[in-house]
């Protein structure tokens, strides 16, 4: 890695990419800011480059191009662990983010990729990785916790990209209501765990399926309002990476995904007794 931050140009970039039409304009652009790009097309060019060159700076490389990009990454992570690894994909879903939290991948990108983003994220993670600091190991629920506006901001974001969704006209504190109290009954299952499949009431859970009730909802959407909630939850810890305590990670993420579970069938248990009260 470049000792001097300032002075980044020619860093060794491996870029995993089976679309032509992507990898021309990535190396392309990347070459442009000075970086030297080895491209790999496929999953064994990719594992043999990582294995027979002396070295890479950062990985970029898509999660769906080799049939399992998180193999890729897990090979750069055991071969350089300070390599800067982006992934990016055209559809990232909860079991990608949480499987490349685990792998600690430094960023999750969306297709279509911005060219001078992408560039720029890179010349940010090198600083960062060269620059010297005391890191603060903190838990997962923590991190939820002082995040917790930022993770539903980006819940409203993704929500008000789904049509399926936002076929239900409702305002922002309509649509993101139920949030504050369902992350903080979360946080507080990471604090005090219990059993994974341990029952418990949610009172959130049971007045939101209540709530989305009158507003027109069907289970269906509720079910698409939870995966997203979990891919946003996901995506605040991955931003995280640099402080959360990796020695607990595992079973947090566990219990998140239990909880939120839960949480979604006490929501359809409510929304549907709400609607046989009314048909009765």
């Amino acid at each position: 890695m470049k000792n001097n931050n300032e002075n980044l140009e020619g860093a060794q970039i491996l870029l995993v990419e089976d679309s032509p039409q992507v990898v021309s304009q990535l190396a392309r652009d990347l070459c442009v800011g000075d970086f030297q790009v080895t491209i790999a097309r496929s999953l064994s060019e990719a594992l043999h480059l990582i294995n027979t060159e002396p070295f890479f700076d950062a990985l970029l490389s898509d999660l769906q191009t080799t049939d399992d990009g998180l193999t890729v990454l897990n090979a750069m992570r055991l071969k350089n662990p300070n390599a800067v690894t982006l992934m990016f994909s055209g559809s990232p879903g909860s079991g990608d983010a949480m499987d490349a939290i685990l792998l600690k991948a430094d960023e999750i990108l969306i297709k279509p990729l911005q060219l001078q983003e992408v560039k720029n994220l890179i010349y940010a993670r090198l600083k960062k990785r060269n620059s010297p600091k005391s890191v603060n190991v903190e838990r997962v629920a923590a991190i939820l916790e002082r995040d917790s506006e930022l993770t539903i901001a980006e819940w409203l974001s993704r929500v008000e990209r789904e049509e399926e969704l936002t076929c239900v006209p409702l305002d922002k504190i309509q649509r993101t209501g139920h949030l504050p109290k369902l992350l903080e009954e979360l946080c507080q299952r990471l604090r005090v765990p219990r059993l994974l499949g341990t029952k418990a009431v949610s009172e959130a859970a049971v007045q939101h399926g209540k709530v989305r009730q009158s507003q027109g909802y069907s289970v269906c959407m509720m079910v698409e309002e939870s995966r997203i909630l979990q891919v946003s939850i996901f995506h605040t810890l991955q931003k995280n990476l640099s402080t959360v305590d990796f020695s607990l990670l595992l079973g947090d993420v566990m219990t998140i995904a239990d909880e939120c579970d839960s949480q979604l069938k006490q929501t359809i248990n409510s929304f549907n007794l709400q609607l046989g009260q009314l048909a009765a």
